[in-house]
């Protein structure tokens, strides 16, 4: 009996333990469906929460970006580079002129012109600039609004001067020099002096063969007291005595102009320089020495010619050192 009622207990125990697993298992089905109707939603949730997340990083990018391109700008405007005034640039521009930089100077000018309130200097400069690569077109337009706006700039006026010079507007170039010399008269400028615009002055009128203009702007060029005396001047008012037949004043002025040389020589720094001035020195001596013998003066005509042989052979001018001499020759022949 008591094995039966053991029996039946655990018969019991059994069934009672296999029960909740048939109640799990109907239980686990309503869970099932529960669980296959949720996903969709729940993705859509997180697409959302994704998509405000992901626009807000990107606005935040573009305000980085914005600040960026801002503190970027703000670097380029206080450079230093952006800091420079026109005054700057003029000053920078000379500096690059004397040192032969001329494009760069070029620049400089024209961006202290077009910074606005440019001067006449800068006008001027950049003129003079434009000369020098011979770019003559700008270089006019330059000194043609210096002059307007100063109509008694001297140096605005002798810069045209020359440019015209080199033109072969002659006519252009004396009525610039007589401008300047009224505009030095009554507003000197220190870069000038009068004895060099007489002395331009006197080169135009012998090149338009204007004589006796030409020896009156060397004498008053000769007579300024302001400058260096350029044995040129002597030199080409004996060329203008030459013209108008007055050889002996010519004689005086080869004679004045070769002085002149022989204190230079004493002072030349370079050996270039001491050849060329003794090369002007011979063929002043040259010219001398023709004019004597038109004069009749024999003995100075051979002294002239035996100074420029001696100068001839101290250069080692071969051509010049063959033609003098048959110069001599033809003078101890006669």
């Amino acid at each position: 009996m008591k094995k039966n009622t053991t029996n039946k207990k655990q018969s019991v125990k059994k069934s009672a333990t296999a029960r909740p697993a048939s109640v799990r298992g109907a239980r686990t089905e309503p869970k099932q469906a529960s669980f296959n109707s949720y996903p969709v939603s729940i993705y859509i949730y997180w697409f959302i929460i994704l998509f405000f997340i992901a626009a807000a990083f990107f606005t935040l990018g573009l305000n980085v970006g914005n600040n960026k391109t801002e503190t970027a700008t703000n670097n380029v405007e206080i450079t230093e580079e952006a800091l420079l005034q026109p005054t700057d640039y003029y000053t920078m521009a000379k500096d690059k002129l004397v040192s032969g930089n001329i494009t760069d100077a070029i620049a400089d000018l024209t961006t202290a012109i077009d910074a606005g309130n440019a001067t006449t200097e800068m006008y001027i400069l950049r003129g003079e600039a434009y000369m020098q690569i011979a770019d003559y077109r700008r270089a006019l337009a330059d000194f043609d609004t210096a002059i307007e706006m100063d109509s008694m700039n001297a140096v605005a006026y002798y810069d045209r001067a020359l440019l015209n010079t080199r033109l072969e507007n002659y006519s252009a170039a004396v009525s610039d020099i007589n401008n300047a010399l009224a505009a030095q008269t009554s507003n000197p400028s220190e870069v000038l002096q009068m004895r060099d615009l007489y002395a331009k002055r006197g080169q135009l009128n012998l090149w338009l063969k204007n004589y006796e203009g030409a020896v009156a702007d060397y004498t008053n060029s000769l007579a300024r007291p302001d400058g260096v005396i350029n044995p040129t001047v002597y030199a080409d008012r004996a060329e203008a005595y030459t013209q108008l037949g007055n050889y002996a004043d010519a004689v005086n002025d080869y004679s004045s102009a070769i002085r002149v040389i022989s204190e230079q020589i004493q002072g030349a720094v370079s050996t270039a320089e001491r050849e060329n001035l003794s090369g002007n020195a011979m063929n002043y001596f040259e010219k001398s020495a023709a004019l004597n013998l038109a004069l009749g003066n024999t003995t100075a005509a051979r002294s002239d010619l035996e100074s420029a042989y001696t100068i001839a052979t101290a250069l080692g001018d071969n051509a010049s050192i063959n033609r003098i001499q048959n110069l001599i020759s033809d003078l101890n022949n006669q």
